[in-house]
């Protein structure tokens, strides 16, 4: 009997986590491709693809600390950017921690770094590496919002000078 138990138990949690892996994993999919049309909009400098994905009432803090809420905002500041600091620039990302807190949330970190600087023209008080770098954490939450993953928060955060950057490109 108690055999019998184990092994109706153990089948109900198969079939019920097979679903639940799968739609994960199509979720993350789904953000991973969110997180690609990042790069490939930003190195076109299009703001709207980059903003698509932010929500209504998302929350947004950029490199030097300033905090915005809505989508609008997110998209203003991204079209004012791309037309002057960081016009012209290619941006790298490398995820670092995903993980789902729940079927509906899920926290992604990413190392960023960006290149394309003109000579002398990168941001003020920010930390340009020797070979032309900004390197970024970047920390979005991710909310399933009516079927579709959104950006609820955004905090972007540049790495100081004595902040040891993991090697790549």
């Amino acid at each position: 009997m108690n055999q019998l138990f184990i092994i109706t138990v153990t089948s109900l949690v198969m079939l019920f986590a097979t679903p639940t892996q799968a739609q994960q994993s199509a979720d993350s999919l789904t953000i991973q491709t969110i997180l690609q049309e990042e790069v490939t909009s930003w190195n076109r400098g299009d703001a709207v693809t980059y903003s698509k994905h932010f929500a209504e009432n998302g929350t947004f803090t950029n490199i030097r600390g300033m905090f915005f809420t809505g989508h609008q905002p997110f998209l203003d500041r991204h079209v004012e950017i791309f037309k002057g600091m960081f016009a012209k620039t290619v941006m790298h990302q490398n995820i670092v921690s995903f993980r789902f807190l729940s079927p509906e949330a899920a926290i992604v970190e990413t190392l960023t770094w960006i290149t394309g600087f003109p000579k002398g023209g990168s941001p003020k008080a920010i930390h340009i590496d020797d070979k032309g770098r900004l390197h970024t954490r970047l920390l979005q939450v991710f909310q399933k919002q009516k079927g579709d993953w959104k950006i609820v928060v955004y905090h972007n955060v540049d790495l100081k000078p004595d902040t040891p950057v993991p090697a790549h490109n």
